[in-house]
């Protein structure tokens, strides 16, 4: 190995201060306060949420002096015990992004100030090739009050990690380090790629001056964080359904979503207003989810930089790439929700009025690969707010807008086809029950199923793909999905024969061909 991936404890694998563990439990093996003074709760507090200060480090410089006379297999005992419950506590992203390293061949290297004697369990239940920590002095089986070594902070740190790299030839410049603190600038100036997870403000900063990535290994990345919370948390407050005055909502089933880990939430597709829906419902959940949308949402001036603040997930339709299905894939393993519309798009014409909804089998692929649950989510009446034929929303009268949250749906994963239709099953069955009875739509209904000036053939509408702005007029490709015959067989064929465009061919051919045409 010539790399190595460093990474920071606290606030980076994860979310705040170790401190509070570790006292606890050696206090529960007889030694020490546990932190019981009033000043422990805040000072957590502020550390959480802005990070390291000057005078918190001096503090802790100086703690070796209350371990003098502690015995080392006590305290060891009460580390592997306090590891037990850090290890719930790191990061959603950071397993995987140890695996990464791991598969990549980097040496992986926790490098702390804390105590090595408290962090060298929790580094070896991660995983960790290495420990670069604040050493205490030991003597006859018991601590003796004072530092072994360099103290690891700062300046220190940065010491400490390039005299390990030295030691066992690792090449900083081909290494990756990971920290929030302003006080590892050093450090991270050290490594060819540094990053600075959930970053205090000075870090933050200087991240963004010197172009180095900012990461929050608990959100997807791109997500952007304020003061500890993301974008989503901020908005609750006013994300309210009260708050809209062209629109009234009613929700059932919100038990149905998760209080916490990972899920799929699926909803059916039928206007630009699904997503404020949408969002709503995750607002009322408690929950921040991860959208998947079309790449013009994205490539759009300022919602598309909104977009990817609050980690959604851009998709090319009809490309058949599995990268968005991937970055999805990961999120739910970290334990997030990941929203996504299976229709793709919004159907036009009469699929719009089609009892039986037609879906792409995106849901059904990320479901078998993170085994999430897929949670079904029925949208009524968002077409009375924002018609598709209209370039915004109406706000001229309260139109109802049920949306409905139905148990997790049963996959048995033997196929993406029949999970697919399990799933758009399960969708139809949230909708009221007029959605379940087949009509026919006025010209007027029609009309606003299709965006403004749409100049495209009516009648080909029906054999559209699930997901795609382009009419299915040459047979499937491979991004199509297989779940759900549009009409029947016979239907479709007639009219894709019917549509069917010839190449050109030249007058002589023409005749040559008619030639050889059998007579009737």
């Amino acid at each position: 190995m010539t790399a190595a991936a460093i990474f920071d404890l606290d606030r980076t694998l994860i979310l705040g201060s170790s401190a509070p563990v570790f006292a606890r439990h050696l206090h529960e093996a007889g030694l020490g306060s546990g932190g019981q003074s009033p000043l422990m709760e805040p000072l957590v507090k502020i550390f959480e949420l802005f990070g390291e200060s000057w005078t918190a480090m001096q503090a802790a410089r100086l703690f070796a002096s209350t371990a003098k006379g502690w015995p080392v297999d006590t305290v060891q005992a009460a580390a592997c015990e306090a590891a037990q419950e850090l290890l719930i506590t790191v990061c959603g992203f950071v397993p995987q992004l140890l695996e990464e390293h791991r598969r990549a061949g980097r040496r992986l290297v926790m490098a702390t100030t804390s105590p090595y004697a408290f962090v060298q369990p929790l580094a070896e239940a991660l995983g960790f090739d290495d420990v670069v920590a604040t050493a205490w002095a030991q003597e006859d089986g018991v601590y003796t009050g004072k530092v072994d070594g360099p103290f690891v902070w700062g300046r220190g740190k940065r010491m400490a990690v390039q005299a390990w790299a030295k030691e066992h030839h690792i090449v900083l410049r081909e290494s990756f380090a990971y920290s929030d603190s302003f006080f590892d600038a050093g450090l991270l100036a050290t490594v060819g790629h540094p990053t600075a997870v959930n970053p205090d403000a000075r870090l933050a900063v200087l991240a963004t001056l010197r172009g180095w990535p900012i990461r929050h290994l608990d959100k997807s990345p791109g997500v952007v964080k304020i003061v500890g919370r993301e974008l989503q948390d901020w908005f609750r407050p006013v994300n309210r359904p009260e708050l809209w005055p062209n629109a009234r909502f009613e929700f059932d089933g919100l038990h149905n979503i998760p209080a916490d880990g990972s899920a799929i939430v699926v909803f059916n597709h039928r206007s630009y207003f699904d997503s404020v829906a949408v969002g709503l419902l995750m607002s009322r959940s408690g929950r921040t989810a991860r959208f998947l949308g079309k790449k013009e949402v994205f490539d759009a001036p300022l919602v598309g930089q909104l977009a990817r603040a609050f980690g959604g997930i851009r998709v090319v339709r009809a490309s058949g790439s599995d990268e968005p299905l991937e970055a999805a894939a990961t999120a739910l393993r970290a334990g997030e929700l990941v929203a996504m519309a299976p229709q793709g798009t919004i159907p036009r014409g009469p699929a719009f009025f089609d009892p039986v909804l037609k879906g792409r089998w995106g849901a059904a692929r990320l479901a078998a690969m993170s085994g999430a649950p897929v949670i079904p989510v029925g949208l009524w009446g968002t077409e009375q707010v924002w018609p598709r034929n209209s370039r915004f929303p109406k706000l001229d009268g309260r139109p109802l807008i049920t949306i409905s949250v139905g148990p997790p749906v049963l996959l048995p994963h033997h196929s993406d086809d029949d999970d697919t239709a399990r799933i758009m099953d399960a969708l139809v069955a949230q909708l009221p029950p007029e959605a379940r009875v087949r009509r026919a739509p006025s010209e007027a209904e029609l009309a606003a199923t299709f965006p403004p000036g749409y100049k495209g053939d009516v009648t080909m509408e029906a054999s559209r793909r699930p997901g795609t702005d382009a009419a299915q007029v040459a047979g499937p490709t491979p991004a199509t999905t297989r779940a759900t015959k549009v009409v029947t067989k016979k239907t479709v064929a007639k009219k894709v024969v019917a549509k069917k465009v010839s190449p050109k061919r030249s007058p002589a051919k023409k005749a040559a061909a008619t030639r050889s045409k059998p007579r009737a």
